[in-house]
């Protein structure tokens, strides 16, 4: 069993081509780009992106269900999939990079907290959902 990654090869990935084969980075660095793209692309536009961000999450969480383990009877429910989480975080860590370049600092400070805040999540995610003490979401749920 492969685990998931942790959250700095995760961040990692929006930002470089990881070395590792590992799906989940895999995923990661393109979910990076795309969102990178996004912030550049009119609203009406982002079809494309979108949609290939949502295969890209799905790709993630069908590789969770496969390869880890499953979840014990008793374990809480998360609000969102592993993919998901995965996919709001190359969005805040494209909104955090983007911000250096012409926000005042507070909303340079905002990004970068909430970048950090949401990579503790995960890493807290991906250590619960590897040890089967977090069940997560339907695979074929929406993802924004």
């Amino acid at each position: 069993m492969e685990p998931l990654p942790s959250k700095k090869q995760v961040l990692r990935a929006f930002r470089a081509k990881p070395s590792d084969e590992h799906p989940v980075l895999q995923a990661a660095y393109s979910l990076g780009g795309l969102h990178a793209q996004r912030l550049h692309t009119e609203t009406d536009a982002t079809g494309d992106i979108d949609q290939h961000r949502v295969r890209l999450v799905l790709g993630i969480d069908r590789w969770v269900a496969t390869e880890l383990p499953p979840a014990h009877g008793g374990a809480h429910m998360h609000t969102e999939s592993v993919g998901m989480v995965i996919d709001r975080l190359a969005q805040f860590s494209a909104r955090a990079f983007a911000s250096l370049a012409s926000e005042p600092d507070w909303v340079v400070h905002d990004d970068w907290e909430r970048l950090a805040e949401l990579a503790l999540g995960y890493q807290d995610l991906a250590l619960e959902v590897s040890a089967g003490v977090r069940r997560l979401p339907y695979l074929g749920g929406p993802c924004r």
